[in-house]
């Protein structure tokens, strides 16, 4: 006989991951075949690290929508891109190779490839990325910074980097899912609908598979964009059941150890429960 697990028992046990650990954690779901969410701490503001690419990667979008912006255009990568960066292989590179724009986004998305995202948010700016994403309903996100400084403490305060939360990566992914069927929420998101196919097919092309992937069954689709923190690990994305959209998922840790009691590094646990988290959904969630 079939067990039957209600949203309630789902809750239950996504909010015993997160009491089993001492660091904070926030996260949204939302079962995308119920309409279904579970909540914990949705709204309160958490450090974005790295998930903030995906609405620095709408932005230019819209931009390149309005005409404004032109996703062929050539980049020549310098040797000032690679400063005070930390993540990414362009680093690496020899300074002269030309990518187009389109291509820096990839690197920016795919690989979390800071001298990329450098490449794209030198033709936006703050202001612009900031207020687009005010302008959308994505009211709890304030872009701060290009690239946060590599100098951090672990005990950083919220204002010294950019900040999101749970509710706002979770609308920002609907919307861009729903954009691939919908004029309207392809309006909402200033873009057209072929850039917001675009958009997914780019968060599916995520070369990183830790935390929300982590324990799902191998060659499952998840369209993600993750984030590493001085403060924690995150990770916020769509995860597909066969061909289909099956729930999304935004999760932020916070206040992270930088050692567990027993040794093991904190940043391990942060994407172990976040893997978990994704599990319990994958597990428990309407089929």
């Amino acid at each position: 006989m079939a067990i039957v697990t209600t949203t309630a028992d789902a809750a239950e046990q996504l909010h015993a991951i997160c009491d089993a650990q001492p660091f904070v954690t926030r996260f949204m779901v939302r079962n995308l075949r119920s309409g279904e969410t579970i909540e914990r701490g949705a709204d309160e503001e958490t450090p974005s690290a790295s998930t903030r690419k995906t609405s620095i990667m709408m932005a230019a979008l819209r931009a390149v929508h309005e005409g404004r912006l032109d996703l062929e255009e050539p980049i020549t990568y310098e040797a000032r891109f690679a400063q005070e960066v930390a993540s990414g292989m362009f680093r690496y590179l020899t300074p002269g190779i030309v990518i187009s724009l389109r291509d820096a986004i990839t690197g920016m998305m795919v690989l979390s490839d800071n001298v990329c995202t450098k490449m794209v948010f030198e033709r936006l700016t703050l202001e612009e990325v900031d207020g687009y994403c005010k302008s959308i309903g994505m009211s709890g996100t304030h872009h701060r910074f290009l690239i946060p400084p590599l100098a951090l403490s672990p005990d950083h305060s919220l204002r010294s980097v950019t900040t999101t939360t749970a509710r706002d990566q979770v609308f920002l992914l609907q919307a861009i899912l729903d954009a691939q069927f919908s004029q309207q929420a392809a309006d909402t998101l200033r873009c057209s609908q072929a850039l917001c196919r675009y958009a997914l097919e780019t968060l599916k092309n995520q070369i990183l598979r830790y935390a929300i992937p982590s324990r799902l069954p191998f060659g499952t689709v998840v369209a993600h964009k993750g984030g590493t923190g001085k403060r924690g690990r995150m990770n916020a994305g769509i995860v597909y059941r066969g061909e289909e959209p099956f729930y999304a998922i935004a999760v932020f840790t916070d206040e992270v150890p930088q050692v567990m009691p027993d040794g093991t590094p904190g940043y391990t646990i942060a994407l172990e429960t976040i893997g978990r988290l994704s599990r319990a959904c994958w597990d428990n969630f309407q089929r």
